[in-house]
């Protein structure tokens, strides 16, 4: 059993606060900064108090969480044998591993804005969890009170959507995995097993049979910590739409459209739809694998508001039956498969994720256009697992960019997240017989505006750190 109270928060149970402030900052005193950490955990110096999963009786107005990248804790004075420790991943950190995240192009490296174009001077990332924005502001003063202790190298801020929505249109935060020590599987109905906390936690079993992640030396440092995938990834909203709009332009002109959309049928996707909108949201599901509002298509190939509601803690009670609607390159089943049968058979629930993201940027609003200078809008993105490279890097390498998983998808990347490009991008829509349309030119909609690895240490490795020196 795992001491959640030696867990930070936010990792086998998300908050759902609805808004988000990341301090990303440099160390500019080691001994200070060392202090600093030791009383983020002892209630001493006035600073915010790490949150941890430990269950509370009330839901705090606020919650406080830290991540170091490998420079971080170099600058915090740690032992070089306990940073040998560590992960290769994690130790080159990033931005020298953008080719396996796919990360190219406008995406790569070079493009990203300050603080993220140096990478070696990002040493913390503080994440403030709030439900008003005079609360992140309070939180931020008491934490940086003390100029000397860190340089604030940039702000990143985000906010919920109302009905748990993303740019994009999507109903978001459905599938997480669930963990049998936190979890009751009676809430939650989903036929996939339940993830053990290796998954997440170093220390621990996980889904490979006699294997343990190692943990970072000393075990007071590494024992219930994890690694997170903090990624800034900005959303082209209009660039979707309109290739939903062509898209559907497309299928209208073809022999045999009546089978992805008989006559009369788009009163089942949404009243008062033409034909065009109609299948605009049949595109939009099946390059998700799921319609906006987050019914599967699994479970309802035909319409999103199927005759018996689907609740919404009934969304991922499904699998990938040899005959399942949900198209083989749909983004839900390339970074998910599920039960379905993979080439990589042994990684089908190694791979698996918690993912802690919010959107940022203001939302779109068809019926006012953006002007010249339109606004950056996208998501702030949490990847939490054990592994950042089999896991993380692997999920992005291996299935949304390549399409190993399946040789009729090999080839082709993720329809919603995948590097594409006009010139190569495709996507299959998929027929109730199983023909297939080929939608060509699919252009890249999600790119990336910095990100860092960091690693997540568990309460008493945060006490650890801040006793270094003494």
């Amino acid at each position: 059993m795992v001491d959640v109270a030696d867990v930070q928060g936010n990792i086998l149970q998300g908050y759902r606060h609805p808004r988000v402030r990341h301090l990303i900052l440099s160390v500019g005193d080691a001994a200070e900064a060392r202090a600093w950490l030791g009383a983020t955990v002892s209630g001493a110096g006035g600073v915010p108090q790490v949150t941890s999963q430990a269950p509370w009786d009330e839901k705090p107005s606020t919650c406080f969480n830290i991540g170091l990248t490998f420079e971080g804790l170099r600058a915090l004075g740690t032992a070089s044998q306990s940073l040998a420790s560590f992960p290769t991943e994690f130790v080159e950190g990033m931005t020298a591993r953008a080719l396996k995240l796919g990360d190219i192009g406008d995406s790569a490296p070079e493009r990203w804005p300050a603080p993220f174009d140096k990478p070696r001077d990002i040493h913390v990332i503080v994440s403030v969890h709030a439900k008003e924005v005079a609360d992140l502001d309070r939180v931020q003063r008491q934490a940086l009170q003390n100029a000397r202790t860190f340089r604030l190298l940039g702000v990143r801020e985000g906010f919920n959507f109302h009905g748990d929505y993303v740019h994009f249109g999507y109903h978001d935060n459905i599938s997480q995995p669930r963990f049998a020590e936190i979890h009751d599987p009676e809430d939650y109905p989903d036929p996939q097993e339940m993830a053990p906390l290796g998954t997440v936690l170093l220390g621990y079993p996980n889904n490979f049979e006699g294997l343990l992640w190692h943990v970072p030396d000393p075990v007071e440092l590494g024992h219930n910590g994890t690694f997170n995938a903090f990624r800034i990834l900005a959303q082209d909203v209009v660039g979707f739409e309109n290739y939903l709009t062509e898209a559907a332009k497309y299928l209208l002109t073809q022999a045999g459209v009546d089978e992805l959309l008989p006559p009369g049928a788009e009163t089942k996707i949404g009243a008062g739809l033409s034909r065009e909108a109609a299948l605009r949201e049949i595109v939009a599901a099946q390059m998700c694998g799921r319609w906006r509002n987050g019914v599967p298509l699994a479970v309802s190939p035909d319409t999103p508001d199927p005759a018996t509601p689907i609740p919404e803690k009934q969304l991922n009670n499904f699998d990938y039956a040899a005959n399942s609607s949900c198209p083989y390159s749909s983004h839900i089943r390339r970074t998910n498969p599920r039960d379905a049968q993979i080439v990589q058979r042994v990684a089908n629930n190694s791979r698996r994720l918690v993912r802690r993201g919010i959107p940022y940027g203001p939302p779109y609003d068809p019926a006012k256009p953006d002007g010249v200078e339109a606004p950056e809008r996208g998501l702030l993105g949490n990847f939490i697992g054990a592994s950042l490279g089999a896991q993380f890097e692997a999920m992005c390498t291996d299935w949304v960019n390549v399409g190993l998983q399946d040789p009729r998808v090999t080839g082709s990347n993720d329809p919603l997240i995948g590097a594409n490009a006009p010139e190569t991008g495709w996507f299959d829509v998929v027929l109730k017989s199983g023909r297939t349309f080929r939608l060509r030119s699919l252009p890249r909609f999600v790119r990336s505006r910095g990100g860092a690895y960091t690693f997540l240490p568990s309460v008493s490795a945060i006490r650890y750190l801040g006793s270094l020196g003494k």
